[in-house]
C-alpha cells in the first residue's frame, strides 16, 4: 500500500482531522491490506509466511471489530456497511 492510498483510506474513516488510529481507521487500513495480500496468496499458494501474517490480520480486524460492536455499535454498523464485509 501506498502512502497515498493509506492517507485517502484515514482521511475516509477518521472521526475527527487529527484521527489517524482510531479502531475504525485500523480496521479500514488492516482491510485494505488483506485484500492485497490475499490476492497475491491466490498466485503465490506455498507462501506460508505470509499466509501466516494474513491470519494474524484477520484475527486483529476481528478483535477490533467486536470491540467497536461493542463500545459504539452504531459506528460498527456503519463501517462493516461502508466496507462491505458482513452481509
Amino acid at each position: 500500500m501506498d502512502k497515498a492510498k493509506k492517507e485517502a483510506i484515514i482521511k475516509e474513516f477518521a472521526q475527527s482531522a487529527s484521527d489517524v488510529g482510531s479502531a475504525d481507521v485500523q480496521v479500514a487500513l488492516l482491510t485494505n491490506h488483506i485484500k492485497e495480500l490475499a490476492s497475491h496468496l491466490e498466485s503465490h499458494v506455498k507462501d506460508n509466511s505470509s499466509r501466516r501474517g494474513l491470519v494474524a490480520m484477520v484475527n486483529r480486524r476481528r478483535r477490533l471489530l467486536a470491540y467497536l460492536k461493542r463500545e459504539a455499535p452504531a459506528r460498527y454498523m456503519a463501517l462493516i456497511k461502508k466496507l462491505e464485509l458482513r452481509h
